[in-house]
């Protein structure tokens, strides 16, 4: 997989995170050009000549690697090496698309690591996205030597200890795994309601061609046309049904959406300062509030997704609609698939947790100078942590619009093959 500024996907850095993905580095130019421009600049640059945040006034004098010391100060346990690795990709194809002023002789070495599946230590607490300094800084003290890793070292200058971890690379990251993994099981989860959809002999008139009405929702109908046929069974059905292509449609758009947003961050030179034509720009462009938007979108998405399937699950459990004994029983005042409902709704109680915005707060730290904080750092976490629950609420309604469950027993292994399939099913 060639890195070059510009075509990082969030199922590039996918690939790379777990399924061993090698990189290989582009053309260097931009970035070159962006390090032969800061060894001519003059006057104040932030973080080169001066301090940082409140510091931004005080000059300071080779102060570089001290800046990456005092910044390696993450909490909690140690993110796992998919997303440290995952980090580490984001980071490289941001650095060659120009723009941080860092030597591009840094540039192999950190293929080198991903090559190599090292990941440094990166700590889960220390961001609130504006900037992975935490993570970042950290990394850098590994390449240093500083920190114990089995990764290659690398002799950063003081000039280079701001442009490595000017950038949100961490929080990019969660966002792409999140983004990838939500996308798949949104394309299952039309396959789960398939079975469904067939279970109960809902009707296919909701999924005309006359009816729909955005591009997420024409989509779903034409994967439910391929398959149901006509029935005259009910007038109308639950919205579970009648309104699925309608809901989900709107929640693969969201997904759509959150992905352009992560994909255009992950290729941006989004560097404070910015070297380009000669000159450093001092900006904001670290500041990753549309990635938290597109974020809090996402996740209210997921709970929706996952509501209409528990709901699906319900009708599942009721004669009326399957004609079967109630809780799909092998005998009558069996509990058959009861359990499942129990096991959907506490999966969903989480994405409901998780669901909640994280847009809605701030931060006014460093003295009042940094007055705002996105939080995008949060809602990619979060992102990631709806992929369990929401799998586990997919795979209650798999369970129960497939199995002969027959006589009552332990569910507990349909479900581990159940979830086993969904992600056999994504891509």
């Amino acid at each position: 997989m060639e890195l070059d500024g510009t075509g990082l996907t969030c199922a590039q850095v996918h690939e790379v995170a777990h399924g061993g993905a090698r990189v290989t580095i582009g053309s260097p130019d931009r970035a070159r050009t962006a390090w032969l421009a800061a060894q001519q600049l003059t006057g104040p640059v932030y973080g080169q000549t001066t301090g940082v945040g409140a510091n931004k006034d005080v000059d300071v004098d080779e102060g570089g690697l001290d800046l990456l010391r005092s910044h390696a100060g993450g909490a909690g346990p140690l993110v796992s090496e998919e997303r440290a690795r995952a980090m580490l990709v984001v980071r490289l194809n941001q650095l060659l698309a120009g723009g941080s002023g860092i030597d591009p002789r840094i540039l192999p070495v950190l293929a080198e690591a991903i090559n190599s599946g090292h990941t440094p230590p990166i700590r889960t607490y220390g961001a609130i996205g504006t900037g992975d300094l935490t993570a970042l800084a950290t990394t850098a003290l590994c390449l240093l030597g500083e920190k114990e890793w089995q990764g290659p070292h690398y002799p950063l200058a003081s000039g280079d200890a701001l442009p490595f971890i000017s950038s949100g690379a961490a929080t990019l990251a969660d966002a792409a795994l999140a983004v990838h993994a939500i996308t798949a099981l949104f394309e299952a989860a039309i396959e789960v309601a398939v079975r469904s959809f067939l279970a109960v002999e809902a009707s296919p008139e909701p999924f005309a061609q006359a009816v729909q009405l955005g591009e997420g929702q024409a989509h779903v109908a034409s994967r439910l046309r391929a398959v149901l046929q006509a029935s005259g069974a009910r007038v109308q059905d639950p919205y579970g049904y009648r309104a699925f292509a309608r809901v989900h449609g709107a929640a693969i758009e969201v997904a759509r959406r959150a992905g352009q947003v992560v994909e255009t961050d992950m290729n941006a030179a989004a560097e404070n300062p910015l070297i380009a034509d000669g000159l450093a720009w001092h900006n904001g462009n670290f500041h990753a509030a549309g990635v938290a938007l597109a974020l809090d979108s996402l996740r209210a998405a997921v709970a929706q997704t996952a509501q209409l399937s528990a709901a699906r699950l319900a009708t599942l459990m009721e004669p009326a609609y399957t004609g079967r004994l109630p809780f799909l029983a092998g005998k009558p005042g069996g509990s058959g698939a009861m359990i499942l409902e129990y096991v959907a709704q506490d999966a969903l109680a989480e994405l409901r947790h998780l669901a909640t915005p994280v847009t809605t707060g701030t931060a006014v730290i460093s003295r009042g100078t940094e007055d705002h904080a996105s939080f995008a750092t949060q809602a990619a976490r979060y992102a990631l942590r709806c992929v369990e629950p929401l799998e586990i609420v997919l795979a209650c309604e798999l369970v129960a619009a497939t199995e002969d469950l027959g006589a009552d027993r332990p569910l507990d292994g349909d479900l581990d093959m159940a979830r086993r399939l969904l992600r056999a099913e994504s891509p």
